[in-house]
C-alpha cells in the first residue's frame, strides 16, 4: 500500500480478504460432510471450525487494511451463513442437536437475507448492530462446544444452552434489523414521494 491508500477500489473482486471468505465458502459444505462421516465430536472438526472463526477475523482486518470492496461485503456475510447452517444442520442430521434450534436460525438467515436484497433495491443498507456480533459469537461458540471432545461428549446439554442462547439474539438481532431497515424504507419512500408531488396542489 502506497501510504494510507488503499490497494482495492470497491469494484475489486480478486483479493486477499476476498479469498480467504472463498476458502470458508468451500470449505462450509466440506465441513459437514465431514461432520455426518466422521461422527459429531472430533479434534479435527474442532480444528477446522476454529481455523474458519478465526480467517472471518482475519479477512476483516484485511480488508479494511487494504480497501473494502463491495463484493467482500456480500460474500463474507453469505459465507458466514454457509458455515453456521452447515455445520448445524449436519449436527442435526446425526443427532447431536436438536432440529427446532437449527430450523429457527436457518429460517431467520433466510428471511434477512430476502430483506437486505428488497431493501438493497430501494437504495437502503441494513448495517449490522452491535448485538449481532454476540449472535454470531454464540452460534460459534455453540458448534465449537460440540465439535470439542471433552465437552461434545458428556457435556451435551452445556451445548443445547448455548445454542438456545444463540438462538434468543438470533430472533431479536433479526427484529432490530427488521425494523430498521422498515423505517428507512419509509423514509425514502416518503422522500421520493414528496419529490414528485406538484407543489401547490
Amino acid at each position: 500500500m502506497n501510504g494510507s491508500r488503499p490497494s482495492f477500489g470497491p469494484s475489486a473482486l480478486l483479493t486477499p480478504a476476498n479469498a480467504l471468505t472463498f476458502t470458508r465458502l468451500v470449505g462450509a459444505p466440506a465441513l459437514a460432510v465431514l461432520t455426518v462421516e466422521i461422527g459429531p465430536t472430533s479434534w479435527l472438526l474442532w480444528a477446522l471450525w476454529t481455523a474458519f472463526c478465526l480467517s472471518d477475523g482475519l479477512d476483516g482486518h484485511i480488508a479494511r487494511r487494504h480497501g473494502t470492496t463491495r463484493s467482500g461485503a456480500f460474500l463474507d456475510p453469505l459465507a458466514d451463513k454457509f458455515l453456521v447452517l452447515g455445520a448445524l444442520s449436519a449436527l442435526s442430521a446425526i443427532g447431536l442437536l436438536s432440529p427446532l434450534p437449527v430450523v429457527l436460525i436457518g429460517a431467520r438467515e433466510i428471511a434477512m437475507s430476502t430483506f437486505r436484497i428488497t431493501a438493497g433495491r430501494h437504495g437502503i443498507s441494513v448495517p449490522a448492530r452491535p448485538l449481532a456480533k454476540l449472535k454470531t459469537l454464540a452460534q460459534d461458540l455453540a458448534i465449537a462446544a460440540a465439535f470439542f471432545p471433552p465437552i461434545g461428549k458428556t457435556h451435551l446439554l452445556a451445548v443445547e444452552i448455548v445454542l438456545w442462547i444463540a438462538v434468543g439474539l438470533t430472533l431479536v438481532t433479526g427484529a432490530e434489523y427488521y425494523l430498521d431497515g422498515r423505517r428507512d424504507l419509509r423514509a425514502r419512500l416518503g422522500r421520493r414521494d414528496r419529490a414528485t408531488t406538484p407543489q401547490g396542489v
